[in-house]
């Protein structure tokens, strides 16, 4: 796990072992760690070398962890650099053989992808790989992976990239969706929600796309999608997601200005979207009762008679 910090097995094993006794000796952190006393003294020489350990002073003879974010920040951050020059040099080497490559063939500009396995690990690296913003199109029934299973988005999420998604209604009715979605917009995601989507579509930094061509697969159709690098089709599909963006109901938990609660507005997100009221107390582990409960008091507060009418109260009154 400390890897990334420039540490072996060994030397990790025995750096949170110096961490949780406080205090070691040589031949005691050999005993402890099953190895050699030698093997023992050689890594602790180590850590003291690397600044991650000290002598215990006044008992030359004793050792101690020197503080995690003190020991381990530095190396961390250097690291990081090195990733970010490593990264920023890809960059540029990428750019330099694309722009070579299209002049040689311009069918260079995509590439396609003809398994479930290799379609999946595009979607994962070019997530892992986002440093600004990813814009996808979510369709029921998926080809690769569920939204559950999608754990590169909320990774990103958490470092500061930003997701605009655009959800199929079917698939909000899916089991386990509200609450994988609810995560997903506590993160910072932007959901929106349309009754039908025409492709399925992710796009990182708006420098790459991935499209399955084969929008259903019965077992026997072979999976295909494209990877689309920058183009006039690339442009196209970017402005195909801002068209049906605008078109989109926003689904949410806070609103600036609504006065409406996290719960209460998130039920009404979904009632505008199309979700039905059992789908939405299976889903979020309350009862119909509840949920027509919690409707009637948005109602009564909107001075609506139905539901449509409570619909167009939050569009006017910017509840969502």
């Amino acid at each position: 796990m400390l890897s990334a910090a420039g540490l072996g097995a060994e030397e990790e094993a025995a750096y949170r072992l110096l961490v949780r006794t406080t205090e070691a000796e040589p031949d005691a952190l050999a005993e402890e760690l099953g190895v050699a006393a030698e093997v023992a003294r050689q890594t602790l020489g180590s850590l003291l070398a690397k600044g991650l350990a000290r002598a215990v002073p006044g008992d030359p003879g004793r050792f101690t962890a020197v503080a995690p974010d003190v020991a381990l920040a530095p190396r961390l951050h250097r690291r990081q650099a090195e990733v970010d020059r490593a990264r920023h040099a890809m960059e540029q080497l990428t750019g330099e053989y694309l722009a070579h490559a299209r002049r040689r063939e311009a069918a260079q500009l995509i590439e396609v992808i003809t398994s479930r396995t290799a379609l999946r690990e595009q979607l994962r690296l070019l997530q892992d790989g986002a440093r600004h913003e990813v814009l996808s199109l979510c369709r029921a029934g998926h080809v690769a992976m569920s939204s559950q299973e999608n754990t590169e988005e909320l990774a990103a999420l958490r470092r500061g990239v930003g997701f605009r998604v655009i959800y199929e209604g079917a698939l909000l009715e899916e089991p386990g969706m509200l609450v994988n979605l609810a995560e997903g917009i506590t993160l910072g995601e932007q959901a929106r929600a349309l009754p039908a989507l025409p492709v399925r579509m992710l796009i990182a930094d708006g420098e790459l796309g991935v499209l399955p061509l084969i929008q259903h697969t019965d077992g026997l159709t072979q999976l295909t999608a494209a990877l689309i690098r920058p183009s006039s089709l690339l442009d196209a599909l970017k402005a195909l997601f801002e068209s049906l963006w605008e078109r989109a109901t926003p689904v949410s938990l806070t609103s600036p200005g609504s006065p409406l609660d996290t719960d209460h507005l998130y039920l009404l997100s979904l009632l505008v979207a199309g979700v039905p009221d059992k789908s939405i107390a299976t889903q979020l582990k309350i009862s119909q009762r509840t949920v027509q409960r919690r409707i009637a008091y948005l109602m009564e507060r909107a001075g609506a008679q139905t539901r449509m009418q409570l619909a167009w109260h939050a569009a006017r009154e910017n509840w969502l």
